[in-house]
């Protein structure tokens, strides 16, 4: 667009550079020019604008100004050109790069003015023409678009890049759905142009529109380029059936890709689902619905329903999700018979198809453009798949190329082979087998197919028992359909031997398969050599016993029907017996004769040479017998040089168990060995063998060495039988026997001999351990020992013996009993006589401290009971009255109480009164010096009891007894306080009280008072035992103490009227404590 703007700007970017630095007048003035153009044009025309479609023709359009009107138009070029003008239009030809003054003449104007602005290039816009589109069609199973359009190449006489852009639409309510770039080149010719687009949802589902447009890029065009106008819309219209329908109708898509499916339908469509799975409803136009299946798995072999279900019906399709062909795998083209070619491949993975969709094989021969198409059932698995093409004459290279092909893609595989080399015969037939010597053979088989034109390579496998598998080759020129021989020699005489074959072609390139095997049993010959023999003499020296070995089937050539044995000597030869197979001995009468034994064996064929053997045996007096253990199930054994031994070695070997003339195997080495390894299938573990080595020289053998050996040592299966020869009471003697060799499987290297005590009854024996210490283990190493005395034993105990036997191989088991040795009589005595020893010191040192301790025993345990008649308890001191020599006894004097307390009021008994004298308050007689504080008078007053006979009018169980105790303690006791005196209970209170008890009831209790007079008469115990003091009188406890819980001490007998144990004076010493003490047994007092 061109403009005011424009108008201003354009001239000072195009103004010449070089002319702008001339002169800033020169700047100065096209500036003014430029603006008194600007002023005409604001008032000529406005809005210019240039374009072009085809860049040869410039199409520029304008508004007219207000009040003017253009007439002409001149553009000032290379020459001056003026066009008439007869709209706001005007085509001119493209003008060449630079500047170019355009002015618009106005007739009309009231001026005449002249509109004039500057043209360049750079203010052009090129906008191609609409492209125009030849055909819109579609495909509608595959839901494919096709487009075609014309470029109009031929505007355009030089290379120019296009874009065109192509736009889909789909459903009345045009949504964009596709915006697709498509790049072409313009070659100055018109060209049509296809481009196609596949469609997710099928055409007959909605309506789909298509338009393009353009965008021409030139190069030297300095303008603007812009997009073209959109084409006009096409469409491809959907018409809807009056019956429903459902599409895709049977589609094939690949696994795991996305598709849709639509129902065109009259009726609103309820529900769909494919499979058992219910989808979600896209509604298009109308009534119409869609589904969107994504990432869909492999079909079933029927395929997968997709149902749609409306108001009044079902319908639905059929879906099929499967591979493209993989690219066929291991292709191989060969011939069995050069009369074909087999191809075979693998098809690689599964496509899931079935039926009409499944892949499709055509094998193409490129050169002679032939092809053979691959027909086969119907199958998922990966099998291997062939096809057949025929040899064509005179032609050895083939180029085959595998296609394959189903709905979903295509893939192939090309080989290119020289059939010549690449023969693999069929396997060959009807093999036979026939002899022509002892040692060959000819085989002869038939093998099918036209190989008259190369040579074929043939393999015989030959096998027999016990041998390694023989393979030889041969080289057989071909023929056509014929049977091939072939000569097998080397083999040996009456043998079994299997054979089977394979060919191929000189030119290897894969084996056939081999034939059937066929079995063949070669003739007999004669045995190639004699047997190996020995002979031994029997006991007596008279008879000579011949042994031979049998030939192995390799020396015997055939089978052995019988022996000849024979003897020679100087003189003559003679022929003893014949012996028949399978006995392999003989027993010649010799009566050591010496002579040559000689053997032969014979078969159908023939006889083999003889085997001869000497009869003589040279002494050996220096004959010593070895031991030797195998190593590995062998035995080793070895010998120095003796160069006198010129024919042999012979090693015999035997049971040692047998008798002495046993004979179990030999074995001969060449006379310069001087060691062999021994080994048998014969030989077992445990087992003592003998061997003899024996050397030949003179014609004669002589015994070497004499060896007994085990291939492995075992531990002995017996333990040995020993017996108890005597006993004492401190030891044992032990004697035990040999074990048999058969049973001691070793060599005896020693016994292990145990004993501990134990007795025989024991239910439970604890095992023999090492290390315990009530174990004793004793290890006898000397195997000519057959005696052991254990000694340091205890008498009479019970010893358990335990032995056992081992070997190198191991520990044999044990064998024990039980031994009581004998009782030790000097033990016994002394056993006697220490305990009573020991009782006679004990008693004399006990009678000895019972003795010194007699008066403490005596006073602790026995004191003396004190006599009543002796107490001096209340006998005054001589110094307490002048002129009385002895204490005088208590007075009985009447006294009158200072308390009564009345117990009863019936019954109550009469009480004369009694005078209480308290020690305090008497007052020493006249004339007395005594000291006042040791002059004590007291006075003793016993209870005066009144009996009542009872009122018999009073009832019977009001008559009641009265005992009055006074207590003898007070008066050795401080007075108590009036206060604590009410609270005494006087019949329970502590001290002395009398014992007298006078029944005073009623008649009914006199019988049974006059029977316990006896009882209450005399001296009793005080009526509260728990009272007394154990301790001594004198102790302060009974004297000191204030508690009322504490007696007298000793009690008064109430016939004596004195007291039993008077008290000691406050001098006397105290005592320590009454009672017995362990430690006063030991102690002596100071009288003692």
């Amino acid at each position: 667009m061109m403009s005011i703007y424009l108008f201003w700007r354009q001239p000072s970017q195009m103004v010449d550079r070089k002319r702008m630095r001339t002169s800033n007048f020169r700047w100065l003035l096209s500036k003014f020019v430029l603006l008194y153009l600007m002023v005409q044009v604001t008032g000529a025309l406005r809005d210019l604008k240039c374009t072009t479609n085809n860049l040869k023709v410039w199409d520029c359009s304008w508004k007219a100004g207000f009040e003017s009107v253009i007439d002409e138009v001149c553009v000032e070029d290379r020459s001056y050109s003026c066009h008439q003008v007869e709209k706001t239009n005007i085509k001119i030809p493209a003008l060449p790069p630079g500047d170019h003054i355009m002015t618009a003449k106005s007739s009309h104007s009231p001026a005449n003015s002249l509109s004039k602005f500057i043209l360049n290039e750079k203010n052009v816009s090129f906008i191609p023409d609409t492209p125009e589109i030849l055909n819109f069609s579609a495909d509608f199973p595959t839901s494919t678009l096709f487009l075609e359009w014309n470029d109009k190449g031929s505007a355009f006489p030089y290379h120019v890049n296009v874009t065109w852009e192509i736009k889909i639409l789909r459903t009345e309510r045009r949504e964009l759905i596709k915006l697709e770039t498509y790049n072409t080149n313009l070659s100055g010719k018109d060209r049509v142009h296809q481009w196609s687009w596949a469609s997710d949802l099928p055409l007959e589902c909605a309506t789909h529109y298509v338009s393009i447009r353009c965008y021409i890029d030139y190069l030297h065009f300095s303008g603007h380029k812009e997009w073209s106008d959109w084409s006009q819309m096409k469409k491809i219209p959907w018409s809807p059936n009056s019956q429903t329908k459902v599409f895709p109708q049977d589609k094939v898509v690949l696994v795991g890709s996305d598709i849709i499916f639509c129902c065109i339908s009259q009726s609103k469509v309820l529900v769909a689902q494919i499979g058992s799975t219910l989808c979600p409803l896209i509604h298009l136009d109308e009534k119409n619905v869609a589904i969107k299946i994504r990432n869909i798995s492999v079909s079933e072999n029927s395929g997968t329903n997709v149902i749609f279900t409306t108001d009044d019906n079902v319908y639905g399709t059929v879906i099929f999700a499967g591979y493209p062909p993989d690219i066929p795998q291991k292709l191989n083209c060969e011939t069995h018979d050069l009369k074909e070619i087999v191809c075979t491949w693998n098809p690689g993975r599964p496509t899931g198809l079935v039926g009409p969709r499944n892949t499709n094989y055509t094998l193409f021969e490129s050169f002679s453009k032939k092809y053979v198409t691959f027909k086969r059932a119907e199958t998922f698995t990966n099998e291997s798949y062939q096809l057949f093409f025929q040899i064509l004459p005179d032609q050895e290279i083939y180029n085959f190329t595998l296609h394959a092909q189903n709905p979903l893609g295509k893939s192939e595989s090309a080989q290119l082979v020289n059939i010549m080399e690449r023969v693999s015969p069929h396997t060959p037939t009807s093999l036979k087998v026939k002899d022509i010597n002892s040692t060959a053979v000819i085989l002869s088989w038939h093998l099918p197919g036209n190989f008259a034109q190369i040579n074929l390579l043939c393999q015989i496998e030959i096998n027999k028992a016990n041998s390694k598998q023989e393979l030889q080759n041969a080289t057989i020129k071909g023929v056509k359909n014929a049977d091939y021989l072939i000569d097998v020699n080397k083999l040996n005489p009456y043998t079994k031997y299997t054979f089977r074959i394979r060919c191929s072609a000189e030119t290897f390139w894969k084996w056939s398969k081999w034939s059937n095997e066929k079995q063949h049993l070669t003739k007999e010959a004669i045995p190639s050599k004699g047997p190996d023999i020995w002979r031994e003499w029997s006991s007596d020296g008279r008879n000579l016993v011949i042994y031979w070995k049998p030939l192995s089937i390799s020396d015997a050539n055939g089978k052995i029907l019988s022996y000849n044995v024979s003897c020679s000597s100087h003189e003559e030869t003679q022929f003893l017996s014949e012996v028949l197979d399978p006995q392999h001995k003989a027993e010649l009468p010799l009566s050591k004769r010496d002579c040559i034994i000689s053997v032969v064996a014979k078969n159908s064929a023939g006889s083999s040479p003889p085997s001869k053997i000497p009869t003589i045996e040279i002494p050996n007096d220096d004959l010593k017998v070895e031991e030797v253990v195998g190593i590995g199930k062998k035995i080793l054994l070895s010998w120095h040089h003796n160069p006198n031994m010129t024919c042999d070695y012979v090693i015999k070997w035997c049971n040692s168990s047998r008798s002495e003339h046993c004979l179990m195997d030999w074995k001969k080495v060449s006379s310069n060995s001087t060691e062999t390894i021994i080994e048998s299938d014969q030989f077992r573990s445990g087992i003592r063998y003998h061997f003899f080595l024996y050397g030949c020289r003179n014609q004669g053998y002589q015994l070497l060495r004499s060896i007994i050996g085990y291939i492995e040592e075992l531990a002995p299966i017996v333990a040995p039988n020993f017996t108890v020869e005597d006993t004492s009471s401190d030891s044992i003697l032990v004697k035990w026997e040999d074990i048999p060799v058969e049973e001691l499987r070793g060599f005896l290297r020693g016994y292990l001999f145990y004993f501990q005590k134990g007795e025989k009854d024991t239910s439970k024996m604890r095992g023999l351990e090492p290390g315990r210490s009530d174990i004793k283990i004793k290890n006898i190493t000397d195997i000519s020992q057959k005696t052991l005395r254990i000694a340091d034993l205890q008498g009479k105990t019970s010893y358990r013996l335990v032995l056992q036997a081992y070997t190198d191989g191991g520990v044999g088991p044990k064998k024990s009993m039980f031994v009581v040795t004998k009782e030790n009589s000097v033990g016994l005595i002394i056993a006697i006589l220490i305990p009573v020893a020991v009782a006679v010191i004990v008693g004399v040192v006990t009678s000895i401290l019972c003795y010194r301790k007699r008066e403490w025993i005596k006073e602790t345990f026995y004191p003396d009971i004190p006599n009543p008649e002796n107490c001096k308890a209340l006998q005054f001191q001589k110094s307490v009255c002048e002129g009385s020599n002895a204490l005088k006894t208590l007075e009985m004097n009447p006294c009158t109480p200072n308390n009564v307390e009345v117990l009863e009021t019936r019954a109550a008994p009469k009480i004369e009164d009694t005078e209480i004298i308290s020690p305090v308050a008497e007052r020493p007689e006249e004339g007395c010096n005594t000291e006042p504080e040791n002059h004590v008078v007291v006075s003793y007053c016993p209870p005066i009891i009144e009996e009542e006979i009872p009122n018999p009018v009073v009832d019977e169980a009001g008559g009641t007894s009265q005992v009055i105790y006074i207590d003898v303690q007070s008066m050795y006791q401080p007075q108590a306080k009036p206060e604590e005196e009410q609270d005494i209970d006087p019949v329970v209170g502590p001290g002395y009280k009398p014992q007298m008890r006078l029944p005073i009831n009623s008649t009914l209790e006199e019988t049974a008072a006059e029977d316990d007079i006896d009882k209450t008469a005399g001296y009793r115990p005080q009526a509260n035992v728990n009272t007394w003091n154990l301790v001594s009188p004198d102790s302060p406890r009974s004297t000191d103490s204030n508690s009322e819980v504490v007696s007298f001490g000793s009690p008064c007998s109430i016939n004596s009227r004195q007291f039993l144990i008077p008290p000691k004076d406050e001098d006397s010493p105290k005592s320590n404590g009454a009672g017995w003490s362990f430690t006063n047994f030991f102690q002596n007092k100071p009288n003692d």
